[in-house]
């Protein structure tokens, strides 16, 4: 069992920068990839970021591509989302995810821990 735990969401301007913060608990963190996934009111949960067991490999969505950033420490047992220039459409509540593999993916089906999530509010 894996528990997360996100922190770093709130208010922040267009053309500012937020750093997403997931805290895991439980088994080794390095066989697990991570995600990052997002909801916008009125919308379906989207993929946003994916970062591999290793930290080797990552994978964004086009949305994000250039701007935010995933990383991860293994000795802290937490992944980022660095958010860099965010626009008002990068407003949603932010959840974080793991895996049972560690292979990047994007597909929330693929995905087997989730955190409670973070509201990430982007003004223009």
């Amino acid at each position: 069992q894996v528990q997360l735990v996100e922190s770093g969401g709130g208010l922040v301007q267009a053309g500012g920068s937020l750093r997403l913060s997931c805290a895991a608990s439980g088994r080794t963190f390095s066989n697990y990839a991570m995600g990052w996934f997002r909801q916008a009111p009125g919308k379906e949960r989207e993929f946003a970021a994916s970062i591999s067991g290793s930290g080797s490999s990552t994978y964004y969505t086009d949305s994000v591509k250039g701007r935010f950033t995933i990383s991860r420490d293994n000795a802290k047992n937490t992944v980022y989302l660095q958010m860099n220039s965010p626009k008002p459409e990068d407003t949603a509540v932010y959840y974080c995810a793991a895996r049972n593999s560690k292979s990047v993916s994007s597909s929330a089906y693929d995905y087997n821990y989730w955190g409670q999530g973070t509201q990430v509010t982007v003004s223009s």
